[in-house]
């Protein structure tokens, strides 16, 4: 006989944002209605978790996945009725929904904050989260979008937070508010656009010269290093070019793969990795970025740039010379605060610490630092 805190026998995959949404309406929506009457809701699965990008696989039922929503009240019914509701739900949801367990246990003693869909005999601990919709985006984000945006909301999220917004699913709106704050989020205003490309074509541009540099002096472990920085760059370029917020490291291939230039420019992305020696590597990477370089162009945000390669002033390494491509998008940002700013861009752009990305209060303080006035000198 089995324990009931022993792990489930694995069911047929199916994808978690379908799971969620039959769990919503079979499960979830009619408790709803017995618990809390009349009252309008919302219901979505945002947030993190690998199924709302569409990345989920059967791996990903380890931890952290399964039947799992939002279920959003308005503002004064949160305290009037969220917490019978969730009652209700512990109480009365289902043991299994299409073979999952709708139970959530800690993963084990080492990993208390890590929860596990497991089989249980007593009330579900489900992960129905009630909550209302500015808590929940201000709590996720940093901020409620419902106040309005600023180009300083803007750059101090995180890309990955920005697509588990907007990714995922809303099962149903009843409150008549998710689906216009995620047409809100669903891109950045055209300025910030401008602003974050031409950033990011600045990144490029510091180091395209260093592939060669290293090599020439017989550091080929230093070209492959800042080779592989400029694949990772030149990838999350083509999603904002794409207009699709990149995700963070796990999935960015994955992303890059289902972007309109990511079929073509895999192989040369995959050749440079693979080099063991800098010509190659530039070869391959002058390829890349000439391609890149007739994507920008076909965009139409600038006067057109010259899509060549061309050696970097009098030493031997062949460049695109990106900084002339930050210079015309900088020449078209009519934004006079973004003007004003340094080409550092949104956070994640010029930081790289999982500890605070994941952090939106950390985040946006580290937005409101570069803002002050002499902050373009740290």
């Amino acid at each position: 006989m089995r324990r009931m805190n022993s792990p489930a026998p694995e069911p047929d995959f199916i994808p978690g944002l379908e799971l969620s949404r039959r769990y919503y309406t079979d499960a979830v929506r009619p408790l709803l209605e017995e618990a809390a009457p009349g009252v309008p809701h919302s219901a979505a699965r945002m947030g993190s978790g690998s199924e709302v990008l569409g990345y989920d696989t059967a791996r990903s039922a380890d931890h952290e996945w399964g039947p799992r929503l939002q279920v959003f009240l308005h503002r004064h019914d949160v305290p009037r009725h969220a917490a019978r509701i969730r009652h209700v739900l512990a109480e009365h949801l289902p043991k299994t929904f299409l073979g999952h367990p709708t139970h959530f246990a800690p993963a084990g003693e080492e990993d208390r904050d890590i929860r596990v869909m497991r089989l249980t005999d007593g009330p579900v601990h489900h992960r129905v989260e009630v909550t209302g919709t500015s808590t929940w985006f201000t709590d996720t984000l940093g901020f409620d979008p419902a106040q309005g945006l600023t180009p300083a909301d803007w750059l101090a999220t995180p890309t990955q937070l920005l697509a588990e917004v907007t990714a995922g699913a809303v099962f149903h709106d009843g409150l008549h508010t998710l689906t216009p704050l995620r047409r809100a989020l669903r891109w950045y205003p055209h300025d910030v656009w401008l602003y974050v490309l031409a950033c990011q074509w600045q990144r490029i541009a510091q180091e395209e010269a260093f592939v060669g540099r290293s090599g020439e002096v017989g550091d080929e472990l230093g070209s492959a290093v800042t080779a592989a920085r400029l694949v990772r760059d030149l990838m999350r370029l083509c999603l904002l070019m794409d207009r699709r917020y990149p995700p963070y490291g796990k999935w960015l291939g994955s992303a890059f793969a289902r972007s309109r230039v990511g079929p073509r420019l895999t192989p040369d992305l995959t050749a440079v990795l693979a080099a063991t020696d800098w010509h190659t590597r530039e070869q391959h990477l002058t390829h890349a970025y000439e391609i890149v370089a007739h994507l920008h162009n076909e965009l139409a945000l600038t006067d057109r740039v010259a899509p060549t390669t061309r050696p970097y002033h009098s030493r031997p390494f062949q460049v695109l010379r990106a900084d002339r491509f930050t210079e015309a998008l900088t020449a078209r940002i009519t934004d006079p605060v973004l003007r004003d700013l340094p080409l550092v861009g949104a956070v994640d752009q010029f930081l790289d610490s999982t500890d605070v990305l994941t952090r939106p209060e950390l985040t946006r303080a580290v937005g409101q630092d570069l803002r002050k006035p002499g902050s373009e000198r740290i």
